[in-house]
């Protein structure tokens, strides 16, 4: 069930109206039958998928509770945490590995009977996994206490509105409302309103509108000059950063019409000044995640400089693989590593301010203006590189559009699509409510608006989602992750 579409409001107007009508345990279970139809609309099948999950975590949180036995304890953590890789790397690795395996044989002069099989990759798997494994070893280290109540559990796993495609909500905050009696206030309704509207837009306006000038350039197999290339990864950084941001709007923006919060997953990403900051902006949920369950339990920072390079760049090669099998992730992930390895060299190569003040501001200067937009442009460069390997459909497409874009010879023969005038002025939008965002350190500075203007606000969004309806729907890019 598409997030964009009138079966999707109508399936969401129905739950909300009987949810309003029912006790705190009689929501939960509806929003629990709500998730698990929302699921098996993609395929009923892989619901058993999800009920191991579930029931592997939640039996092993109760065990790990229960036990003073460190035995006992890891135990029931490993297993859960075997139960959780097995099934996300069957369903989602096993063809890359063999494939992977196949070709580094025959480059060796061997030939094995290594044959692939006809797995469908459940939609949302590394979401939830990851979700899981959160809980199960929150519990384990004592950050948080386990639930005792199944359906609570399978709800903070299921729950519909960010199953598929997230934000990756930790149990420590999620489990506590799901547990706890929730109000329905009218301002939050309309601010989960406005976010759903909000995410429309990004995805049908801007998004898909910007789809068909990147597919036209990075599924050509003609010939295309540098600025081909170079204009086709803008428009994809733009792309996948409204596609995936529209999906989080509307997760949010669905459960606080329930009145549950979710976490924010975007923070003016393309702000950023360095690859931390970006990380600290883009996707933070799994950034979060990676950093608390795999960076600082390699040794983070705490050990010596190669330690920690080989800790970051083992982090995001990893969370390169996490997105997708196929070796341009793992490619993207260690790119991404690399830079962050860099900055870090060149950061602590300068000298260190004086420390006259504990808390020293920025001074607000004309030059200080000019060296931040600077350093926004220029890492926003190194950004969508990072995007080129993402997109790319092969490692001979990498060095064929890298070479493209060095060489500048023919760069004014274009042959890239115009994108629809909904993505040109949903850019425009976009770019202007992204640098309200970064200067007023949050997305929701609008509140504060006058009401004529906060209707205005309301009034363009609404002229957008128009324009975008005519653009042609494509699925989510988060879905096959």
């Amino acid at each position: 069930m598409n997030f964009v579409s009138i079966e999707y409001l109508v399936f969401l107007a129905i739950v909300w109206l009987a949810y309003l009508a029912l006790p705190l345990r009689g929501q939960n279970l509806l929003l629990l039958a709500a998730s698990y139809y929302f699921y098996a609309q993609w395929d009923w099948r892989f619901l058993s998928l999800i009920w191991i999950s579930t029931l592997a975590n939640y039996l092993a949180g109760r065990v790990i509770a229960a036990s003073s036995r460190p035995r006992i304890r890891h135990l029931a953590l490993v297993t859960a945490m075997v139960v959780n890789l097995v099934l996300l790397g069957f369903f989602k690795y096993f063809n890359f590995f063999v494939d992977s395996a196949a070709a580094a044989t025959d480059a060796l002069g061997l030939s094995l009977p290594l044959s692939t099989l006809s797995i469908i990759l459940p939609i949302g798997i590394s979401f939830y996994t990851f979700q899981t494994m959160s809980y199960t070893i929150d519990v384990y280290r004592g950050v948080m206490p386990e639930t005792r109540s199944l359906v609570n559990f399978s709800l903070f796993v299921a729950f519909f509105p960010q199953l598929v495609a997230g934000p990756i909500e930790r149990a420590k905050h999620l489990l506590p409302i799901l547990e706890s009696r929730r109000t329905l206030a009218t301002d939050e309704i309309v601010r989960g309103l406005f976010l759903i509207l909000l995410g429309m837009v990004k995805k049908l306006a801007i998004a898909d509108g910007l789809s068909r000038s990147v597919d036209a350039i990075y599924g050509s197999s003609q010939d295309l000059s540098g600025g081909d290339v170079l204009l086709a990864t803008y428009a994809f950084a733009f792309q996948i950063l409204c596609d995936f941001s529209a999906y989080t709007d509307i997760a949010r923006g669905t459960a606080k019409l329930f009145g549950i919060d979710l976490m924010i997953n975007f923070d003016a990403p393309f702000f950023a000044r360095s690859p931390s900051e970006f990380w600290r902006r883009w996707h933070i949920s799994l950034s979060t995640w990676l950093r608390d369950y795999l960076y600082i339990p390699l040794g983070g920072n705490r050990a010596s400089r190669w330690l920690t390079f080989r800790n970051l760049s083992l982090t995001m090669i990893l969370g390169g693989l996490w997105h997708g099998a196929a070796w341009n992730f793992v490619i993207w992930g260690a790119y991404h590593g690399a830079i962050l390895c860099l900055f870090r060299v060149l950061h602590r190569s300068r000298p260190a301010p004086e420390p006259t003040d504990p808390n020293p501001q920025p001074p607000r200067t004309l030059r200080h203006n000019l060296g931040v937009a600077i350093g926004i442009a220029a890492f926003f460069q190194m950004t969508c590189y990072g995007w080129l390997l993402f997109r790319a459909e092969s490692f001979e497409q990498i060095v064929r559009f890298t070479t493209l874009i060095i060489t500048p010879d023919g760069w004014t023969a274009l042959s890239i699509p115009r994108p629809p005038l909904s993505a040109l002025a949903g850019l425009v939008f976009l770019v202007a409510w992204e640098g309200l965002t970064y200067r007023h350190g949050n997305a929701s500075f609008y509140r504060d608006w006058h009401p004529l203007l906060r209707g205005a606000l309301i009034g363009l969004l609404l002229i957008l989602l128009a324009m975008g309806m005519s653009n042609e729907s494509a699925t989510f890019i988060y879905f096959q992750f």
